[in-house]
């Protein structure tokens, strides 16, 4: 693995050195968006090259700064937040690795004047337990409308503890065609994320052994049990826009003819394409640690697959955009179909039977829009399921966002709504393994969502609030079994992000209060809260004109104690348990560096590991890391 990073480096190693000489104060035009959850429109991104806090390298941090992990970076995990949770039940697959996955609607794409390369490599602890790593993302236009790129992420992580490692590997190629009447946009994402189960550890009273890699665990060498998930994806979107236009005689420029509010339509086809595939083997089944073995005592081998093809014929509609009054919506059709397969057992001595299901949808979308100025707008978006395997479902969304002036800068307010009638994925009703079985037919989970909060990037503050009111909630019991809750559960949230500064000297600081209605359904930690202080300097060197941008501080994370869920590897599940985790400090010191592109961070990770007792886990037998030193390096390079 090494190796193959550092031939990469060295392969480039010569351009980056050209594109930091080539570095000049000219404007270099960088673009970079992904589309809206219904493919309709672009979201712009800004790129991620920030300096601060770049010892927080994690991508999974990027989706949500509170993520609860078995103690080894690269292995499933699950946000505390409940309220960034994965819930779609088209992901059941993959929503505890998604944040980290290259998949069609977390596709980016970008517009760049010049080509833009990026690499970002980081390291840690001793060979034979390192982790490591590594992104390159390169994009360039091939003409002022056409652009192609790639991304390539791996991760590659042995562990401090035995038989823990993880292994992923996540590639996309992208390209986008933004002409002024047609548009395309293409994604095509291979993820390979392999996981070696160790089942946790049996006690933690082991904690105190100094070689962690000697500390027993439930799943060991005889089972050599391995969870894999294969994911491959596709998307296309084209757009083709309707416009009137004319020129002006007195102007070259092309302008919208004036009419009804200067109406513009387009028409649109979306296509996604995706196959997820789930193993589990395990070469000692009758170990001890699952109570059956329903196909083979002698091995497991569990395989679940899952396709789909969806097709969306859409139209939509915008008046002038530079109008103060804009009205825009549209409306389509998506016809979906999956095709679902798994090995389940025969009730018949060491056989199995591979059954397959075909299920189908279509589906209703719609959406309408309203911006008045640039202070004040109203979207809301709507999927009604007419036929098929989920007829009866809906997803209904709205927004209000109201935006306020200050001497500062602008304040922004929003409300957001969402009313859902869900049925549960498809792998809540129906199960086969070798180690479980179930067969279910739960009703509809009904769902209805309340947001509101408040934007001031100036003073660097946000602030939301969530309260949601579910019925039908469905999840996973102690017994690692599939079980829906009849009555109604609320769950309510205030997250606070707030950025202060005295002198030289800064506090960030994410806190995030949670409340469950019945904790024996969903326990939540009523506090989390991740900081980091820490003192900037830049450094000029007057003979060089060198400057040197550092940051040295502390990153500590901590939630109240709660009963967290656990982790079954032969489901790949995360249920709930009784045992509480908690109340434990993780603390990281760290020292960030930044030379015109380039960004450095040395960090000892978990600096107070055997100061503060021996509580350090976010699920119950899955402890993390002990102390380590961590450091890496991004390098950003466009000419």
């Amino acid at each position: 693995m090494r190796k193959f990073i550092y031939i990469i480096f060295l392969l480039a190693f010569s351009q980056i050195l050209n594109a930091q000489k080539q570095d000049t104060l000219k404007t270099r035009i960088l673009k970079q968006w992904h589309l809206s959850k219904d493919y309709s429109e672009e979201v712009n991104v800004p790129f991620d090259t920030v300096f601060s806090l770049f010892n927080r390298y994690r991508r999974a941090d990027t989706y949500s700064p509170f993520n609860v992990t078995l103690g080894n970076y690269g292995l499933p995990f699950y946000q505390i937040n409940f309220f960034d949770r994965v819930t779609d039940p088209d992901k059941f697959l993959k929503s505890y690795y998604y944040p980290l996955m290259h998949v069609s609607d977390n596709a980016v794409f970008m517009n760049t004047q010049v080509p833009f390369t990026e690499l970002d490599w980081t390291f840690a602890g001793p060979t034979t337990t390192s982790e490591q790593t590594f992104r390159i993302r390169h994009s360039q236009n091939v003409n002022r409308y056409l652009n192609f790129g790639l991304i390539y992420d791996i991760i590659y992580n042995l562990g401090q503890y035995s038989y823990q490692r993880a292994e992923d590997k996540d590639f996309t190629f992208f390209s986008s065609y933004t002409g002024e009447r047609y548009k395309l946009y293409f994604s095509a994402g291979i993820n390979n994320l392999t996981a070696h189960e160790n089942g946790g550890i049996i006690s933690k009273n082991d904690l105190y052994i100094s070689s962690k890699r000697d500390i027993q665990v439930n799943l060991g060498n005889l089972n050599s049990a391995v969870s894999q998930l294969k994911n491959k994806n596709l998307l296309l979107v084209q757009r083709y826009t309707i416009i009137d236009r004319s020129v002006n005689s007195s102007d070259t420029v092309k302008k919208i003819r004036s009419g009804f509010l200067g109406l513009t339509g387009t028409f649109s086809h979306i296509l996604t394409i995706e196959s997820d595939k789930r193993t589990y083997s395990d070469s000692k089944p009758l170990s001890g640690f699952y109570s059956d073995a329903l196909i083979s005592s002698s091995s497991t081998f569990d395989s679940i697959n899952a396709r789909s093809i969806k097709n969306t014929l859409r139209f939509d509609f915008e008046t002038d955009p530079s109008r103060k009054f804009r009205l825009g919506g549209g409306v389509g059709l998506r016809n979906e179909n999956f095709v679902y397969s798994q090995i389940v057992p025969s009730h018949d001595l060491n056989l199995a039977d591979s059954v397959m299901w075909k299920k189908g949808n279509n589906v209703l979308v719609g959406r309408l829009y309203n911006n008045i100025g640039d202070k004040f707008k109203w979207s809301t978006t709507a999927e009604m399921f007419a036929t098929g395997y989920r007829s009866g479902d809906f997803n209904l969304d709205g927004e209000i966002i109201k935006s306020f002036d200050f001497k500062k800068g602008r304040v922004s307010w929003f409300i957001t709504g969402r009313v859902a009638n869900t049925r549960p994925s498809f792998w809540y009703e129906q199960w086969g393994g070798n180690n479980f079985e179930w067969h279910n037919n739960f009703d509809k989970e009904f769902r209805m969502d309340l947001s509101s909060g408040l934007s001031y990037p100036a003073r660097n503050t946000e602030i939301q609030f969530n309260y949601a009111v579910i019925k039908n909630y469905t999840g996973f019991g102690t017994d690692s079994l599939p079980f829906q809750f009849s009555s109604a559960l609320s769950v309510a949230a205030l997250k606070i992000t707030k950025g202060m500064q005295a002198w030289k000297f800064h506090l960030v600081t994410d806190l995030l209060f949670q409340k469950s209605s019945n904790s024996d359904v969903l326990d939540l930690p009523f506090v989390t809260i991740r900081s980091a202080g820490y003192f900037e300097h830049l450094f000029v060197f007057k003979q060089t004109g060198g400057k040197l941008n550092t940051q040295l501080g502390v990153d500590v994370t901590y939630n109240t104690l709660y009963h967290p869920y656990s982790y079954n590897p032969a489901t790949g599940r995360f249920f709930n348990q009784s045992l509480s985790t908690g109340n434990y400090p993780f603390i990281n010191v760290f020292l960030n560096l930044k030379i015109k592109r380039t960004r450095i961070f040395v960090m000892f990770d978990h600096v107070n590991y055997d100061m503060m007792g021996n509580n350090y886990e976010m699920v119950p037998l899955y402890p993390l890391n002990i102390r380590t030193l961590r450091y890496g390096l991004a390098w950003t390079f466009y000419n």
